[in-house]
């Protein structure tokens, strides 16, 4: 693993499951349980870590390894389910707030997949669960792809015969994760001179420092800023999961009046549904904000196969105390400018990259206890994956929509989830089941926020196009009138007699008389 991803596994226990989760929504009819099974193993080999699980070794001296399940069995994995009547959209995120909550078991392969059928409207589901240490937002996005398809009639592979690979013993990986621990902080030490004998200039020594600590003042300004610490609390077992929407058609709306980007927008509309639930908490005063970590994707155009997180991160402060949409809007779009132009994420990258350095026993006690230790510098989290802009399908069937789930972790007891499919945007809030029962107030302000802003941006429009000046067409002109009849002929006059002209007394030659020049 990665230390990135072996910094997930380790901070995971009983309160606090580490997968990350979506819940798929098809039209009808659903498939039989036994079609789903093949359309899964016809694709495992695309995705040779779904066959692994876990090895952790004595006393951390290493970092975890991935190993072949010589018990693999792909209906432990692949369960099946119906939701109570009527089918509802409660029944279902009751259903899969309940199987979000559960940890998976690490002794085998980290994930599961629900077929869940019984939805209203014939329609039927699919949930999904994968530890964050297996996979990113991004590559799990890639995953669901490996599975759903861009044509209806998809005819399904011949599945390959498998066989797990022997499974190292026990003092050969012990003696690998001593030779890890010693070798790779040596070669990360020792690939620093030629990182600074291939850069080319002064400009560009510069420009790596300025990755590392540009990003530093502006996090020091939003980090004293005084946050809405009452989100903050310890964390309990269960989950609450509820989801919103939104449109492409209504975003583009308010970009075209007030400007900034989609994720600007998106973020305005998640204040609001902070402030709506502070302010029905009575928490809620002027100038507080909800501080947010938003992940940012590091994956190249080259890397959407690989399984693995490569993420990194900003912070941004929720203006919530703020009453003006407008000034909400222009205040998020302000940092998002900033956080462009001091590369934050890119910093953050680099910093997150040191954790190679340390020894895996260190690092994993230090994953535990920083997500153990009381923080109150964030408050949730807000994570946006861009999903595909075309239809897709699944065992012949349209996905209709896609909810995405976030694990929460230390005291952070919401996360937002964010995806969009075809022109729609679906939000999965997850909370702690005791510590905000009213998580449904934040999902209602969500909307809300999107509702204020399409209607601003409406009247804006409307005050525009009334204050252009109207255009004044020029009269038209009426030919004149013409009187019928024979035209009398006009009556001749007698030709003008000859006037005398009197000679001057210069004359100039030919007779023409010279100009005046002053």
């Amino acid at each position: 693993m990665s230390s990135l991803d072996a910094g997930f596994y380790f901070i995971e226990d009983e309160n606090v499951p580490m997968h990350v989760g979506s819940v798929l929504v098809f039209d009808g009819p659903a498939p039989s349980y036994g079609d789903v099974i093949r359309l899964f193993v016809s694709r495992l080999d695309q995705v040779p870590r779904y066959r692994q699980k876990v090895k952790a070794l004595p006393f951390h001296v290493g970092r975890p390894v991935w190993v072949d399940d010589d018990h693999f069995n792909i209906l432990y994995h692949v369960r099946h389910t119906a939701v109570p009547t009527p089918g509802g959209e409660d029944q279902l995120r009751n259903l899969a707030g309940r199987i979000f909550a559960q940890k998976l078991d690490d002794k085998k392969p980290l994930w599961e997949a629900w077929l869940v059928e019984g939805l209203e409207g014939g329609r039927w589901a699919i949930i999904s669960k994968v530890h964050h240490c297996m996979i990113d937002g991004v590559s799990g996005s890639d995953m669901l792809q490996l599975l759903l398809d861009f044509k209806q009639e998809t005819a399904l592979p011949e599945p390959k015969e498998w066989k797990p690979a022997p499974t190292p013993s026990t003092l050969d990986l012990v003696v690998d994760g001593v030779r890890d621990a010693v070798v790779t902080p040596v070669q990360h030490l020792s690939a620093l001179p030629a990182l600074a004998r291939n850069m080319r200039s002064l400009n560009e020594i510069l420009d790596f420092g300025k990755t590392v600590l540009g990003s530093l003042p502006g996090t020091a300004r939003r980090l004293v800023t005084r946050a809405a610490t009452s989100l903050n609390g310890p964390i309990g077992p269960h989950r609450r999961w509820v989801w919103a929407r939104a449109n492409l058609a209504e975003i583009k709306k308010v970009r075209s009046v007030a400007g900034g980007t989609v994720n600007d927008v998106i973020l305005t509309a998640i204040t609001r549904g902070f402030r709506d639930l502070l302010e029905k908490r009575g928490e809620l005063t002027e100038g507080m904000v909800v501080r947010t970590m938003v992940p940012v994707s590091m994956r190249k155009s080259d890397q959407h196969n690989e399984l693995n997180n490569r993420v990194s991160a900003v912070l941004v402060n929720l203006p919530v105390g703020e009453a003006d949409p407008v000034k909400r809007l222009a205040s998020i779009r302000a940092q998002m400018d900033d956080l462009k132009s001091s590369r934050q994420a890119a910093g953050a990258d680099v910093i997150t990259n040191l954790s190679n350095f340390a020894a895996p026993t260190l690092m994993a006690l230090g994953s535990r206890t920083a997500m153990r230790f009381p923080q109150q510098i964030l408050q949730t989290v807000t994570t946006n994956v861009p999903g595909p802009r075309i239809p897709l399908y699944m065992l012949g069937r349209p996905l209709v929509e896609m909810f995405p789930y976030v694990p929460v972790a230390s005291t952070i007891r919401i996360t937002v989830g964010i995806f969009s499919y075809l022109d729609k945007f679906t939000f999965g809030i997850n909370a702690d089941f005791d510590g905000v029962p009213d998580v449904q107030l934040l999902a209602d302000g969500i909307r809300a926020g999107f509702d204020e802003l399409v209607t601003l941006a409406a009247e804006a429009e409307e005050k525009a196009e009334a204050a252009k000046p109207v255009a004044v067409k020029p009269a038209a002109v009426k030919p004149a009138a013409v009187k019928t009849g024979a035209a009398k002929p006009a009556a001749a006059k007698p030709a003008p007699k000859p006037r005398s002209v009197k000679p001057t007394a210069k004359a100039a030659t030919n007779g023409v008389k010279p100009e005046t020049t002053a």
